[in-house]
């Protein structure tokens, strides 16, 4: 496929084209190309061994392709050299980078801050700045192996914006973390994001990607099989369900439905309010693929013809929802 266009106006972060990695013969990416532009949070998913990190891999250099190009801000990867210049725009987060766990916080951030070379004072105050960045100022002096999962995931994660890259890789941060560590590690990226950093996320955890990302690649066996913006995504293939509940109206409900743009089809239930979360009366499920005006269009008249609405709200499908859809499409 080709990479996801991107627009005149926009600088593309990375782009690849027919990028290959080849282990003992065995394809673990194939003839990806790929776009990613300046700013962008862009989401990698895909089952295990879809070849997610091995194209992280590459283009964190920690990988050589067997063929094909990287480009990133322009400045092409030259096999065998050393690209300092461009690994400085870099910030890489494997999914399982070791932690020297018998250092405090303060120390072990100092440590790779001058493998980057930072001098004082300012590697003084890019430490103090990331640290209050994670959260974990108050932290600065606790020895590594006292932290949470969470912490140390925040951690890494400081470790790797020490040098201010303009670009970020992480590959599955947060695997393994409750709903409180994501939900921190989340906000930490809209941070990163607001300040222009471009970031590529890989993750299972598809709500996440849902909430974080601008677009979305797809990888089926090494293969790159979708690579679009999240609301290109959403558009195509993502189903809207208005959940309507009435205390009375149910046919003049029906008439207004069967001439109301964007209606698809639609289920009634009755006796709802035994239900959690729902209101007594009739529950209405529709599905639609109207705009949000013929939305807003459809609540004035039910309005009108009578009905007593007592919910009305528009759901979109999940994301896990379109990833399963797109792994069928491959198959059929």
């Amino acid at each position: 496929m080709s990479p996801m266009e991107l627009t005149p106006e926009t600088k593309a972060a990375v782009v690849t084209q027919g990028l290959t990695k080849r282990f003992d013969r065995q394809g673990a990416v194939t003839n990806v190309d790929l776009s990613i532009a300046e700013g962008a949070v862009y989401g990698l998913m895909g089952p295990n061994g879809a070849g997610k990190t091995t194209l992280i891999r590459m283009l964190a250099t920690a990988e050589e392709p067997t063929k094909g190009e990287i480009y990133l801000f322009g400045d092409r990867l030259v096999a065998g050299a050393d690209n300092l210049r461009i690994k400085q725009y870099l910030g890489y987060l494997p999914d399982d980078y070791p932690l020297y766990e018998d250092l405090n916080v303060w120390d072990y951030l100092d440590y790779f801050a001058r493998l980057y070379h930072l001098k004082n004072p300012g590697r003084r105050h890019r430490i103090q700045e990331v640290l209050e960045l994670v959260q974990l100022t108050s932290k600065r002096h606790s020895r590594i192996n006292s932290l949470s999962r969470g912490m140390k995931q925040r951690l890494s994660l400081a470790r790797t914006i020490i040098h201010e890259p303009i670009l970020l890789l992480l590959d599955e941060p947060v695997s393994g973390l409750d709903p409180l560590a994501r939900q921190q590690f989340r906000d930490i990226i809209r941070v990163l994001q607001a300040a222009g950093m471009t970031i590529l996320i890989s993750s299972h955890v598809l709500s996440d990607l849902a909430e974080l990302c601008t677009a979305i690649g797809v990888m089926e066996l090494g293969c790159l099989v979708e690579s679009t913006t999240l609301a290109d995504l959403y558009n195509r293939l993502g189903q809207r369900t208005i959940s309507i509940f009435l205390l009375e109206g149910v046919e003049q409900l029906q008439d207004c439905l069967k001439n109301q743009p964007g209606v698809e089809d639609w289920q009634i239930n009755y006796d709802q309010g035994d239900q959690p979360n729902s209101a007594p009366g009739t529950h209405c499920s529709v599905i639609f693929s109207g705009s949000p005006e013929d939305s807003a269009n459809l609540l004035r008249n039910l309005i009108y013809a009578g009905c007593r609405v007592s919910q009305f709200h528009c759901q979109q499908e999940d994301l896990e929802s379109i990833f399963l859809k797109l792994g069928h499409q491959q198959v059929s």
